[in-house]
């Protein structure tokens, strides 16, 4: 795998722009990490603070420069506002996996802008990065997020892979190979 995310990759889709986070997206991250909804489905308590906003996105950045994350802010073309957040990490290098993680505000939830980051990143960790596998870990509450990995090819497994998760309720693992035939979305 090839990890150097030092020049950062902002990607597009149609309507969105995934770009890296900015100290300047403290109020949208303290929003997305208030957010009830999303907060049950990813195992984090609802103690957000602006402080501890800003203290994440010093996280993300070091994590980034350290080639140990890569976060993107997800938001429409014609704002700046972040609606959501997608991210490769926990990178196994001896057997080239990468994990997905992602998240988004609830009221942008439901109009396929997810899946449409998500196709972008999947590209992304295929071709840039080089994994051979992208893992994945909803809660298998959170139905619509199943629903997504399922139809971009994630396939439920029963291996635990590299899951570090410890607070997501009915966690669950799906996998994606890097199987450039059967990935057609």
């Amino acid at each position: 795998m090839v990890l150097d995310f030092k020049n950062f990759p902002q990607l597009q889709t149609d309507r969105l722009i995934l770009r890296n986070i900015e100290n300047t997206d403290a109020n949208l991250i303290h929003k997305l990490h208030s957010d009830e909804i999303v907060n049950a489905f990813v195992g984090r308590d609802n103690s957000s603070t602006l402080q501890k906003a800003q203290d994440y996105i010093i996280k993300m950045q070091n994590l980034r420069e350290q080639n140990e994350c890569i976060y993107w802010v997800i938001n429409l073309k014609e704002s700046n506002d972040l609606i959501g957040s997608i991210c490769l990490w926990n990178f196994d290098l001896e057997n080239e996996i990468v994990e997905i993680g992602y998240e988004m505000l609830s009221e942008f939830q439901g109009k396929g802008i997810m899946g449409e980051a998500i196709k972008k990143v999947i590209e992304y960790a295929f071709e840039e990065i080089q994994a051979k596998i992208i893992t994945a870990f909803p809660s298998s509450d959170n139905i619509n997020s199943v629903a997504m990995l399922k139809k971009m090819n994630f396939e439920f497994e029963d291996k635990n892979y590299n899951n570090t998760h410890e607070k997501v309720k009915n966690l669950v693992t799906y996998t994606l190979r890097n199987n450039k035939e059967q990935n057609h979305f």
